[in-house]
């Protein structure tokens, strides 16, 4: 078994990226994590993260990790979606966390808090 635990959460991240590219180098499958392919997938496992929730209530989607099936399986897809977007990361030499601070840090300048009052306009605008 693979030491995962321990460390900054970010060295944590860092060393499963590491692991994803080194499990996949071992397989020669290097040819076929290009960009377009591993977008792809990305999109494929987030689809498959969606339809767990698809005809679920607001109410029902809320409850779903309570139910050790639906809470494994929305675990795998989540790991499925969190491990493309690595793997996709790795090859662009995108830096994961940068990439998101940077845009929370932009988010934060463009969405002010609205104090509690009024609706707040989303990036779907």
């Amino acid at each position: 078994m693979h030491d995962t635990g321990g460390g900054k959460p970010d060295e944590r991240l860092y060393r499963l990226q590491r692991r994803l590219a080194d499990f996949a180098a071992a397989r020669d499958w290097a040819e076929y994590h290009t960009p377009k392919n591993l977008a792809v997938a990305l999109s494929v496992e987030a689809s498959e993260l969606v339809e767990i929730f698809q005809w679920l209530t607001p109410e029902q989607s809320a409850k779903v990790m309570e139910r050790p099936e639906s809470a494994d399986r929305v675990a795998d897809e989540v790991a499925d979606v969190l491990a493309y977007l690595l793997q996709f990361c790795e090859v662009l030499g995108v830096d994961v966390l940068d990439a998101l601070a940077a845009k929370i840090e932009r988010n934060e300048l463009r969405f002010h808090p609205t104090g509690g009052s009024g609706p707040n306009r989303h990036s779907s605008e």
